[in-house]
């Protein structure tokens, strides 16, 4: 770049810093600057045991090389200042010290002040917000006044405070307020914040666990939260100070490698070799801490987080890929909150290691008021990455609603074809059941009634016929069309009523022919009905087997039977008569073979017991 366009490019950063970040920093007009600032090493602890020997306090950035090995030493400050007369006892005045990591203690005009905790054998201490002091109108006079401050540094570079101011408190406290705000109540909510947001997020990617971009958000954000406690937690034992640094590091490295990842999963790039090696990287920082038992904190600061920033850069060039991809907003959203981090990052790495020197000199006095901006840079990408994981989380319960109302349509569609179907096939069913009672209906009349019409007619017509029998014979067809009637009626009746109706008609027809009947039907209340076609059956064979006592047997009393045993209803019909011809068996008579069919039809059985002088026919159909 040319000298001329430099320049005028450190006037602009000059210009921003002005307008933007001062104001979040410097008091009003009314505070007062010191006269001068003088220092001197001494383990005194009193004033009075001071020498007479001050020395300008020079730059911190020059104060290692002034005073080398300086850790660990007890140094005193003199700051001396003018109070106005005019202003002596118009108020109450105060000292703000924008930061004072290490503690002190502080004496106005040779009396006690105040006294900030500071790192002992016990406690370590790194106090991250402001220090407002009142000081006591009593120990103030106009003119000269003469301010002491005693502090242990932990620093090789001196006091970290670039500056003080004292001035009227009702001036400072805004600026105070402010600073405490930033300092340390945002960083406050933030841990709060980021450890519920990344707990639910990493809940949400356990039960989704390919959803990778979400685990690696719920990751980052709790160990951002993590991070943030160093804002927080400004005082804790000593012992745990090295542990300490180490998580912090730690969480401070993660972060970074976890914000790699996602920028890497964003944009679509799979580079596992690469994931590797950043988390190896990561462990190094920790590992060396622990190792060093925290001896190594200022090297670990200075090297591995510096390596943090090539890698913060990497991330700008995923994201800026992603965008190029995709060409979204979303995508151009991460890019400008990945950038506008990982250069906040770099603001406070020159800020925590003294790069003012190199800067503008406007930039170099905001840099002394030691404001790190990552912390808040880093919030608003978080913000950025949720904002992104809610709209995807948003599109895809879009699309899942879209699939639902397609499938319901589709579904929708189907079952109405179904139905269709349904009432096609109900309809078939019902044609063939139709079908099917007719043949029935027709083989019944063509095997009962039909066969008994046809044999009178023959032998009425060959003269066969003795006197009485036809009206005999058409009584008897009368009767089984009756049986017929009653039992395929649109109301059928139960079966222990068409029992007693075919009992009432066969038992006079047995009467005539002088044959004894004895009927037991024991059927028990709530039985369930068999269809009238099963009835019909059952009737049929019974009709058969008593027809048969009456053709053949030549018995003198026959018992009808009907009960329930064993899940079955149980038919029997047994006479006294002469039984079966020797050397014909059941199955080969053409009556007892046309009961037999019907049973099966059925479901049931039908057995025939017949010894000399009794046959027992026994039906058993399945309720």
């Amino acid at each position: 770049m040319k000298p001329a366009r430099w320049a005028c490019f450190k006037r602009w950063c000059a210009g921003l810093a002005a307008a933007v970040l001062l104001p979040l920093a410097a008091a009003q007009a009314q505070a007062l600057a010191p006269v001068a600032v003088e220092v001197q090493v001494s383990d005194a602890a009193q004033p009075a045991g001071l020498s007479a020997d001050w020395e300008p306090a020079v730059r911190r950035e020059d104060w290692a090389r002034n005073h080398p090995g300086l850790a660990g030493g007890t140094a005193w400050y003199r700051v001396r200042f003018e109070l106005p007369p005019h202003r002596a006892g118009s108020g109450s005045w105060a000292l703000y010290m924008p930061y004072l990591y290490d503690g002190a203690r502080l004496w106005l005009n040779g009396e006690p002040l105040a006294v900030i905790a500071q790192t002992n054998t016990e406690l370590h201490v790194r106090w991250e917000r402001p220090h407002l002091v009142t000081m006591p109108e009593s120990l103030l006079r106009a003119g000269r006044n003469e301010l002491l401050l005693r502090a242990v540094l932990t620093d090789p570079g001196g006091l970290q405070l670039r500056r003080l101011e004292i001035g009227p408190i009702e001036d400072l406290l805004p600026v105070y307020d402010r600073r405490l705000f930033v300092v340390r109540t945002m960083p406050q909510a933030t841990v709060a914040t980021c450890l519920v947001v990344g707990l639910f997020v990493l809940f949400v990617w356990w039960r989704r666990r390919a959803e990778v971009l979400y685990g690696l958000f719920g990751l980052g954000a709790v160990l951002w939260s993590v991070r943030t406690l160093t804002f927080v937690i400004e005082v804790m034992p000593a012992a745990w100070w090295p542990w300490w640094r180490a998580v912090y590091h730690s969480a401070t490295g993660g972060f970074v490698v976890v914000l790699a990842l996602f920028a890497m999963r964003f944009a679509g790039v799979h580079a596992p070799r690469l994931a590797r090696a950043l988390a190896i990287y990561w462990a190094i920082g920790p590992i060396a801490m622990l190792a060093s038992g925290g001896r190594l904190d200022s090297q670990v600061g200075l090297i591995w987080t510096g390596g943090m920033i090539p890698i913060g850069l990497s991330i700008i060039g995923f994201t800026t890929l992603a965008w190029w991809r995709q060409r979204s907003a979303s995508s151009l959203a991460l890019l400008l909150a990945v950038a506008a981090a990982v250069l906040a990052g770099i603001h406070d790495y020159v800020v925590a290691w003294n790069g003012a020197a190199y800067m503008p000199a406007l930039l170099r006095d905001w840099m002394g008021h030691r404001i790190f901006l990552l912390h808040h840079a880093a919030n608003a990408l978080l913000l950025v990455m949720v904002s992104i994981l809610t709209l995807r989380f948003v599109q895809a319960l879009d699309n899942a609603e879209d699939l639902n109302r397609e499938l319901d349509s589709r579904v929708a569609a189907r079952e109405i074809e179904l139905e269709k179907g349904q009432a096609a096939l109900m309809r078939l069913e019902r044609e063939r059941a139709g079908a099917d009672e007719r043949q029935r209906i027709m083989q019944d009349l063509h095997d009962g009634l039909g066969s008994q019409l046809f044999v009178a007619l023959s032998r009425v017509e060959q003269g066969r016929a003795a006197p009485g029998q036809l009206a005999q014979w058409l009584r008897e067809c009368i009767a089984d069309m009756r049986l017929t009637f009653e039992v395929v009626a649109p109301e059928p009746e139960p079966l222990a009523s068409v029992l007693s109706n075919f009992r009432f008609r066969w038992a006079t027809l047995l009467q005539e022919a002088g044959l004894r009947s004895h009927w037991h039907v024991d059927l028990p209340p709530g039985l369930p009905e068999p269809s009238p076609s099963a009835v019909l059956q059952m009737l049929r064979i019974v009709q058969e087997a008593l027809t048969n006592v009456l053709k053949h047997a030549a018995a003198s009393e026959v018992q009808v039977r009907a009960g329930v045993d064993d899940g079955r209803i149980v038919l029997s019909i047994r006479d006294d008569g002469r039984g079966l011809p020797p050397g014909e068996t059941p199955a080969g008579a053409r009556g007892l073979g046309g009961m037999r069919q019907r049973a099966t039809r059925m479901g049931g059985a039908l057995t025939i017991e017949s010894t000399r002088g009794a046959t027992c026919v026994t039906l058993r159909i399945p309720l």
